[in-house]
């Protein structure tokens, strides 16, 4: 995390049994409130699988005792979404954060391979009709070209905001991460349309970023390139495909409608991510 450290003041926890780490929180502060980390995806408290429920309760509530020590008055949860964790795991966190209050949810949506999933007819239509124009798709080690001429230029025109990571930034995660971090782009007779940025962790493939040019618009080119990778991924085992959260609060829903129908039109069903509230004092 320490490439973006200069916009959090951090604050992660480590916990010890003798000299064995068992269980870490990435987070950082915010005046009189901890945050399970802001700059990553999810977070929460991780621990050893070898520990028992017994165990997992006594370090929450010594850790709890810590915070409260530090002064901090409240402490923020981000879940890791159920789609990363095993069942067993992912219904010892319910059981800990079941102390705290549900601050808000995301609605997180991935394909789910081991299920039937279906993508929209009008899109496969225009899939066959894509197969015919000759697209080239590659998988590249180099960003620039996605983030200079598709990515911040799309962001900057709709939205009138940056990639969360500078073209610095994903180019040294990918240096550190080379199986993990993946750049897509599909182009035609030469000229880029479109790209994703994949995070491979393991079980779960996530689209991180995904933009088109006009031009790449016109001919679904992104489209394409999300349906290729989401059969590629299922050839090679992957459990689920995420394509993230739809959470905008410009919309009165709280999310983005159109968006979240666009994923799921092409196979994504929901998952829900909690954000969890601790009042420490």
């Amino acid at each position: 995390m320490d490439y973006h450290s200069e916009r959090f003041e951090d604050h992660s926890v480590l916990v010890f049994k003798g000299d064995a780490l068992v269980a870490v929180c990435p987070a950082h502060r915010e005046n009189k409130e901890l945050r399970s980390h802001w700059g990553l995806t999810y977070g929460g408290v991780l621990w050893d699988p070898n520990l028992n429920d017994t165990e997992l309760d006594s370090i929450f509530q010594l850790f709890k005792g810590y915070l409260r020590e530090q002064g901090f008055m409240k402490f923020y949860i981000k879940e890791i979404p159920s789609i990363y964790l095993q069942p067993d795991a992912f219904t010892m966190n319910r059981k800990l954060y079941g102390q705290a209050y549900i601050a808000h949810t995301e609605r997180v949506l991935a394909v789910d391979y081991s299920k039937p999933f279906q993508i929209h007819k009008t899109k496969l239509k225009h899939y066959r009709r894509g197969k015919r124009l000759g697209f080239e798709i590659n998988c590249t080690t180099d960003f620039s070209s996605f983030w200079k001429e598709v990515l911040s230029p799309r962001l900057a025109s709709r939205h009138k905001v940056k990639p969360v990571h500078s073209l610095e930034e994903i180019t040294l995660l990918a240096k550190r991460f080379p199986e993990e971090i993946k750049q897509y782009n599909i182009q035609l007779n030469g000229e880029i349309l479109a790209g994703i940025t994949l995070f491979d962790k393991g079980s779960v493939v996530k689209s991180q970023y995904g933009a088109t040019t006009d031009l790449g618009e016109t001919y679904r080119a992104l489209e394409f390139l999300f349906i290729e990778l989401i059969k590629d991924y299922k050839t090679q085992g992957k459990r689920f495909f995420s394509m993230g959260t739809v959470g905008d609060q410009r919309f009165p829903e709280g999310f983005n409608p159109g968006l979240k129908r666009q994923k799921e039109e092409l196979g994504c069903i929901e998952f829900q991510q909690h954000f969890y509230t601790f009042d420490l004092k």
